[in-house]
């Protein structure tokens, strides 16, 4: 996660006259924080005042329905003349365009947009890889030993929040974005309501305009589609009804703001991932990401040097001239022109599946680089690499490569991985069950660094693909020429030795 400060609630409540404050035009995630963060405080008996300032009060229907409804205490002060001793800029960042200036004695951050401003003190906290300024208010509060489920008006704007700043959940990528997702206890029918009043009629004429003036690329059968500046949500109806046309594999629709190029991403091909498409696009100038069909992101405009469309329609002719898919299953490697290795010997985690949930058990396992779906067997392991990566591995696999020690495994991730048993619900942490072991230094690999970028399927996933960048390293082992993959370069320097 890319985070800046470790800030902690418990920090501000020092502070007496205490102001939080949303950006110009809030939209569900900020109204959603905001109302969080003032819950919070009130709980800790403080008196706390939510605003937003700016030129235009909230008129958009879903907006006015999640205000009433959820009786969320904001206040629109376009002349707020007072100076708290904390104002706390929640879902923006203090100094940015996009939130008229308040003066105040001190100033916190709460944000998960890119760092945006050169002044960052250790009232701040943003985390940019979160989908969500909701998920970040909420794991703050939960670090502090409180639920939102114990207010469902709290819970309930939080889900909003994250379901609309995600794009009604369809580019949530962050693993704490998925708990929270889990966890909250909300009202469906409340969420019914908001968004069946999302789109206006103005809106419904932009997605009509946007549709007309797409433009297609035969080559690579994608659709590129500029539409006015718009809810996110609307980039996202117009790229999922493009994505039902006849030949069209992949949709990339956006918008260019004053202070923002929002995106949406959608695939059907199993050669592209949004999520990892949508980065590529963001990549150096803002952040994207999502699920392997649907994803998005947003780029800043300050950053960009040429128009948002020509910068844009340049990445997707760099994207798809940039890989090399190779099927693992119907492909072997000319091992001639690749050396020999074998791994040196270090100390991983390995966990026993069925030491945390009975054999035969459905299990969602759930780390920093996504979710995983399975079933429970007494041949099924997941190892913990040197870099905190998780990965399945049979016991065969294992044995032969690994071997047990005595000693305790200890170590600190940025997201815990963790196992739930999608019939009970029950979650389990994965590092308690986590014991070590050492490489044999056996096993050997023919290996090479990239040249160019490579998916990679492998012979046992034909509907996942694995990325390989220019560096990383391609590898086969020698005893079966079709168990192919790829290793990041970092991790091989450390992990494998030459032969001979």
């Amino acid at each position: 996660m890319v985070m800046v400060g470790k800030m902690r609630l418990k920090d501000l409540l020092k502070y007496d006259k205490i102001v939080i404050q949303c950006h110009d035009n809030p939209d569900a995630d900020a109204l959603a924080s905001g109302y969080a963060l003032k819950w919070y405080f009130e709980q800790n008996k403080k008196t706390v005042k939510f605003i937003y300032r700016g030129r235009n009060e909230i008129r958009k229907s879903n907006l006015l329905i999640m205000v009433k409804e959820l009786e969320i205490p904001i206040n629109y002060e376009p002349f707020y003349a007072d100076e708290p001793d904390l104002l706390i800029t929640v879902d923006c960042q203090y100094g940015e365009k996009n939130v008229t200036q308040t003066k105040s004695k001190f100033v916190a951050i709460i944000d998960h947009h890119k760092k945006a401003v050169d002044s960052v003190s250790a009232l701040t906290h943003i985390s940019s890889d979160i989908g969500s300024c909701a998920t970040v208010v909420w794991d703050l509060i939960r670090n502090e030993g409180m639920d939102p489920n114990d207010n469902r008006l709290v819970a309930t704007a939080l889900y909003y929040g994250l379901f609309s700043d995600t794009n009604k959940l369809s580019e949530v990528s962050h693993p704490l974005d998925r708990d929270m997702m889990d966890s909250l206890i909300y009202n469906k029918s409340t969420i019914t309501s908001m968004v069946n009043s999302n789109i206006s009629l103005d809106e419904l004429m932009i997605t009509g305009r946007a549709i007309l003036n797409y433009e297609y690329h035969e080559s690579n059968k994608y659709l590129v589609i500029e539409a006015e500046p718009c809810d996110p949500c609307i980039l996202g109806l117009i790229s999922d009804f493009a994505l039902e046309t006849e030949n069209v594999d992949v949709c990339l629709a956006f918008y260019v703001s004053t202070y923002e190029v929002k995106f949406s991403v959608r695939s059907c091909s199993r050669e592209v991932y949004a999520n990892e498409l949508a980065a590529f696009l963001a990549d150096g100038l803002g952040g994207g990401g999502g699920h392997m069909l649907k994803a998005g992101g947003t780029i800043r405009t300050e950053l960009l040097k040429k128009p948002a469309k020509e910068l844009l329609e340049e990445r997707m002719v760099q994207y798809y001239d940039s890989f090399l898919v190779i099927y693992a299953k119907n492909t072997t490697l000319n091992t001639s022109k690749m050396r020999r290795y074998n791994k040196v010997q270090q100390t991983l985690g390995v966990v026993k599946l069925s030491d945390v949930f009975p054999a035969g058990t459905p299990i969602n396992i759930r780390t920093l680089e996504g979710d995983v779906d399975t079933v429970i067997d007494n041949e099924a392991y997941l190892m913990i690499g040197v870099e905190g990566e998780i990965y399945p591995i049979k016991e065969q696999k294992l044995m032969s490569s690994y071997q047990f020690t005595n000693f305790v495994y200890t170590r600190d991730f940025e997201y815990e991985p963790r196992i739930k048993n999608t019939v009970t619900g029950e979650i389990k942490k994965v590092l308690q069950f986590a014991k070590t072991v050492r490489s044999t230094g056996t096993t050997v690999i023919f290996a090479k660094p990239l040249e160019q970028p490579v998916k990679l399927f492998t012979a046992w996933t034909e509907d996942k693909y694995y990325s390989g960048r220019v560096g990383d390293y391609i590898a086969v082992r020698a005893d079966d020429e079709h168990d192919i993959y790829i290793i990041n370069k970092d991790i091989f320097d450390r992990t494998y030795k030459p032969l001979g």
